[in-house]
């Protein structure tokens, strides 16, 4: 009945909903299916039916839920006095649209605040689809004085480079009104748009230039190289001409162009670059060994951008680099302190700088019978965990991650989130186990946070082809989380996400006959062909892990290109991995190998013993598996 009503409500069908809901009275997930019911006409729902709704489900996820949809209606409807009585209840506060109207709300009744605008627009600019309620919030505050004309047009120039044309559209409705009608062309053909004009005067005319320069840089970044160089630049501003040269030599260096640090090099002033392209300027100097550049990059990066362990981690290195003194060793090894650990790829990096290899961090003291009680007791985390059973597993997992991160301000404490994981641990709903222990910042246990189920199938399987077993565990973590029914938007489904093309092409090269698409999901099987493949590619990529890892994940022709170019560090090689996914994906997948490792034997461990170098293949080799799928 309830996976019924899911489907209804998913398909938006308001009578079977209202048809099925009396048969959800009283069982557990009630709350659920009265949400789905109220949501679906919810624009149509009375204040009192709302009210009912929220007293009834009161302490619930799915009251705040309602109270977060109904928010944003009142919002829209501009209806300020029953929106400000709402937010006071509001306990998730986590939605940016919802943050902005409320701030909104500030300004009007003169409690605004500096730091208020700036929250607006950082939310804005951080929406990459058009909202409501944050560029109301910035077209009030403009209209209002408490920001500038600059702060909008970023918001146009991001938007551009993300390909959200309506919410470039947006941006230039609220800060130059008279030439929207201008736009079209600026956007849809700029290269007829920069060839077709001689001159750009006024701020609009240089901004919807700048525009169209983003969206050639899209596509072709050496042309609108050219085009700035030889035409345009003379009429932009500096900051105007910093922005695109920041863009194009971030394209570029995401196309690992030896081009990039030199169209970096024509930026005047660091100050007119976001943290994007100082990112990707630091990636492009640490492959071509410009190690000044890298720190240069990063002290001008934002503090938050500053404070990331990548960047981090990268600043140490570079007061190492160059023959450095007892005060760059200093300065080094401060960087390298406010990091180190073992919980990811670059505070492991850190702890090795430091002269510590990985090891198992001591288990906390054991969970109370109280503790233990007290997770079971929760209603939010028991409704999560049933409707995860049921098959309701978004739901869950919503339901879920509020009991143990939104309920309470700060989200609950470092020994209920142990006992909470605990309690997903016992149900072998692993993705919620180690997620929910991940979010411990003073203690670490292992056996939550690096679970290893199927052990004897995984050791057994992983030994049989000649792979280490911390390895395969490594990328199972990361790929389903243990789920056994996982399957992602692509299609890859199972424990190892095994695409169907693949595992076809696999079962055939180890010989299992007879094999279906249907068995990836059996356990065994998904294990079996799952090993194989990643020794294949671990073969067919000079047994590097991290180049195997990444062929797993984006498929093997991709690292093969991209490890073309100069031989470097593999921990700056995966730095330079052109998509944000896979690069986060193989060191995740690095350092849950050292993790596991570490607990597999219980010895002390190198993430750097399992990186090396990486660079072209060597011609006198044989030739890659050119079918490997």
């Amino acid at each position: 009945m309830l996976l019924e009503m899911q489907k209804a409500f998913r398909q938006k069908d308001k009578q079977k909903l209202a048809t099925l809901l009396p048969s959800a009275r009283g069982h557990v997930l009630e709350p659920w299916a009265a949400y789905w019911e109220l949501k679906a006409r919810l624009e149509d729902a009375p204040q009192s039916e709302v009210d009912a709704f929220l007293q009834r489900y009161a302490g619930s996820y799915q009251e705040d839920r309602l109270r977060n949809d109904w928010l944003l209606l009142l919002g829209q409807r501009r209806d300020w006095e029953r929106f400000m009585d709402m937010h006071a209840k509001f306990r998730m506060r986590d939605d940016k649209e919802v943050q902005c109207y409320a701030l909104n709300v500030d300004q009007m009744v003169g409690k605004g605040t500096e730091e208020g605008a700036d929250l607006v627009l950082r939310n804005w600019y951080a929406q990459r689809d058009l909202d409501d309620g944050c560029a109301y919030a910035v077209a009030e505050l403009y209209a209002n004085k408490k920001i500038k004309a600059a702060d909008i047009w970023r918001k146009a120039r991001l938007s551009a480079e993300a390909n959200r044309l309506r919410a470039v559209r947006k941006a230039v409705e609220i800060v130059a009104p008279d030439s929207v009608g201008n736009l079209r062309d600026a956007v849809d053909s700029p290269t007829k748009y920069l060839t077709g004009r001689a001159t750009a005067s006024g701020k609009a005319k240089q901004e919807f230039i700048v525009l169209a320069l983003i969206r050639m840089t899209m596509g072709d970044p050496e042309a609108a190289a050219r085009l700035l160089d030889s035409k345009w630049g003379v009429q932009l501003s500096a900051e105007e001409r910093n922005w695109i040269w920041g863009l194009i030599g971030k394209q570029s260096a995401i196309a690992l162009s030896p081009n990039a640090l030199t169209y970096f090099g024509n930026v005047t002033r660091d100050a007119d670059l976001n943290d994007d392209m100082l990112a990707w300027r630091t990636r492009a100097a640490l492959r071509g060994g410009q190690w000044k550049v890298v720190s240069r990059s990063i002290e001008a990066m934002s503090p938050a951008g500053r404070a990331d362990p990548t960047w981090v981690y990268w600043r140490g290195r570079a007061y190492l680099s160059n023959r450095p003194g007892d005060e760059d060793r200093a300065n080094a090894k401060r960087q390298f302190e406010t990091i180190a650990g073992t919980s990811g790829f670059y505070e492991q990096l850190a702890q090795e700088e430091l002269g510590t290899k990985i090891s198992a961090p001591p288990a906390p003291s054991p969970l109370t019978v109280e503790e233990i009680a007290g997770a079971r007791a929760n209603p939010g985390l028991n409704r999560g965990l049933y409707a995860i059973l049921l098959g309701l597993r978004s739901e869950g997992v919503r339901e879920w991650n509020y009991a143990t991160n939104l309920h309470s301000p700060g989200g609950l404490g470092e020994r209920e989130l142990l006992a909470a994981a605990d309690l997903a641990c016992k149900q072998e709903i692993w993705d919620r186990c180690i997620n929910t222990s991940e979010r411990t910042k003073t203690v670490i246990d292992v056996t939550q946070r690096f679970p290893m189920p199927f052990r004897s199938k995984v050791i057994e399987h992983s030994r049989e082809v000649g792979l280490d077993p911390a390895y395969v565990y490594g990328l199972i973590r990361q790929e389903s989380r243990f789920i056994m029914d996982a399957r992602s938007g692509v299609g890859a489904s199972g424990l190892m996400q095994v695409m169907p093309a693949t595992a076809r092409w696999t079962a055939r090269k180890i010989g299992m006959t007879n094999f279906t698409p249907d068995q990836i999901y059996d356990r065994d099987t998904n294990i079996t062909i799952g090993t194989a493949y990643l020794k294949l590619a671990l073969d067919d990529f000079d047994d590097s892990m991290a180049l195997a890892a990444a062929a797993y994940n984006a498929g093997p022709g991709r690292p093969r290109n991209w490890r073309n170019g100069p031989v470097i560090d593999a921990a700056i090689w995966a730095e330079n991995v052109p998509f944000l996914e896979t690069r986060t994906y193989v060191k995740n997948v690095l350092a849950n190998t050292v993790n596991y490792s570490a607990i597999l034997t219980g010895q002390p461990q190198s993430i750097k013993a399992r990186l090396g170098t990486i660079g072209p293949r060597n011609a006198a080799e044989p030739e890659p598996n050119k079918d490997l799928p």
